[in-house]
């Protein structure tokens, strides 16, 4: 770069450039938070949790939050902020996390947002689509609960499958992307094609309020599978060697087997266990088996996300790589 380049660039830094929004992206268990701590103390910076179960209270072991330590070290948000029997959707995070972005920047801090929500992260940096009458789907959070309940009735009825051959016929793209099983997210689907009168993957493309006023720099996590998936197994035993089956009984016990965050990876296996459908011992392997596919789609996901500099390896083994790229940006 010429010395007039780089006079040029000091002096747009100095002179009103845009605030630094650091993103840490990547499959479950490849070391985005311990990344995003050492990132935060070195830049001075603060971490934005961009997770679906990390903001229920109450949901430890399973969720695999940042440790007490971690979060003593930098200061961290949107972790534990609702009840688990409280509803919590993309738009509910989106607002919540552009506020955090907000008030980060303004202390003269940089906000890194790290997680593996894709969803969530679209929402905060995209912005999630209208519906008709100017009423944004997520972002404004006005879902029809009628439409919604009977979407979960009709599925109570007829079964996961007639729901997924439903989305079929509505979107079949998104049919694709979401596996028959994961009801909440087939449910949500056919409820957004029908108030939006297209397809979800169509809507996904008009009128979304982007996040403005930032220097976004992205950085994707990318391990070798193999030893990613023997770090998935690895956590698995560990989260139940830690106590995940009795802290679902308390749990069911307080807000019911039903409760939605119940049923993600590792509490809806913790759940089979108390139901004796299931040994613990045949529990790991399968909640494994969960994180691995879960791991895998997210993989996908992250892949069509643009302008992501990808370093090949876990977070603590590409602090430096990633640490030249925030400088860089800095």
């Amino acid at each position: 770069m010429s010395s007039e380049a780089v006079t040029e660039k000091s002096t747009n830094k100095n002179s009103g450039e845009l605030p630094l929004l650091v993103v840490v992206l990547g499959p479950t268990a490849s070391g985005k938070t311990g990344l995003a701590v050492r990132l935060a103390e070195k830049f001075g910076g603060e971490v934005i949790s961009c997770d679906s179960v990390a903001v229920y209270r109450k949901l430890e072991i399973g969720t695999a939050k940042p440790s007490r330590e971690e979060r003593a070290r930098v200061p961290h948000h949107l972790i534990d902020v609702v009840h688990p029997d409280q509803p919590y959707t993309a738009g509910d995070y989106a607002r919540a996390a552009r506020v955090a972005l907000a008030d980060i920047s303004a202390r003269g801090r940089i906000p890194i947002v790290a997680g593996g929500t894709g969803l969530y992260l679209r929402a905060l940096l995209e912005g999630l689509f209208p519906i008709g009458q100017g009423q944004e789907l997520s972002l404004s959070d006005k879902p029809r609960a009628g439409l919604r309940a009977r979407l979960r009735n009709r599925e109570s009825q007829r079964g996961a499958e007639y729901m997924h051959r439903l989305l079929q016929k509505l979107d079949a793209a998104a049919a694709q992307r979401i596996h028959p099983n994961d009801v909440p997210k087939v449910v949500r689907a056919i409820e957004v094609c029908v108030l939006a009168g297209k397809p979800m993957t169509e809507a996904w493309t008009t009128g979304r309020d982007a996040l403005q006023g930032y220097r976004v720099v992205k950085i994707g996590l990318a391990p070798e599978r193999e030893h990613l998936y023997a770090r998935i197994n690895q956590r698995a035993a560990e989260m139940f060697a830690a106590g995940l089956v009795d802290e679902t009984r308390g749990l069911v016990a307080k807000y019911g087997a039903k409760c939605r965050p119940l049923d993600s990876l590792g509490y809806r296996e913790a759940q089979a266990v108390l139901r004796g459908e299931i040994t613990e011992t045949v529990a790991i392997p399968v909640a494994a088996q969960g994180h691995r596919n879960y791991a895998k789609r997210q993989g996908t996901w992250f892949r069509r996300e643009p302008g992501v500099n990808w370093l090949a390896g876990f977070g603590d083994e590409v602090t430096t790589q990633a640490e030249e790229v925030v400088a860089a940006a800095s």
